[in-house]
């Protein structure tokens, strides 16, 4: 009998976009069991300096509703070895802008102590939460600017 593998895609997944979805899609392809792990405001409020556009909640809940996510955690811990010792996966998927960097090496040789491959996907640079965001901070400074001007908004 062959062992079941299981995948786990960990992300912020705010302002959810196709490139999320490709890439929840495409960690799907390779394993047989994928869990998505959706990051906390209070680590990405740590982590990045500012909490998310859609609360917590509201994330965990729109990726519970992909057919091919089969579950879906909340990260709370900012070490993924923790992570896994509370989930367990075989595979972490992670975007190629970590390969080959010191933060993705420590993770793989950390991962591989315990019988865990990292697989790098490529990193969608035209659809991204930090695009969307800029783009709806120029609309809204647009909007401002024609108001102020005694314009339609």
């Amino acid at each position: 009998m062959t062992k079941k593998i299981v995948g786990y895609a960990g992300g912020a997944f705010d302002l959810f976009h196709v490139g999320h979805l490709n890439v929840l899609k495409h960690a799907r392809s390779q394993c047989d069991h994928l869990i998505a792990g959706v990051v906390s405001d209070e680590l990405l409020l740590e982590t990045k300096g500012a909490t998310p556009i859609v609360p917590l909640a509201e994330r965990v809940e729109i990726l519970r509703h992909i057919d091919f996510v089969d579950e879906v955690v909340e990260e709370h811990e900012l070490d993924k070895l923790a992570t896994w010792e509370t989930v367990r996966f075989d595979r972490y998927f992670k975007g190629d802008d970590w390969k080959g960097t010191e933060r993705g090496n420590r993770l793989e040789a950390r991962f591989a102590a315990v019988g865990v491959e990292v697989v790098y996907f490529p990193y969608t640079m035209t659809t991204s939460s930090t695009v969307i965001r800029q783009a709806l901070a120029y609309r809204i400074d647009q909007m401002d600017s024609r108001t102020a001007r005694g314009g339609r908004s």
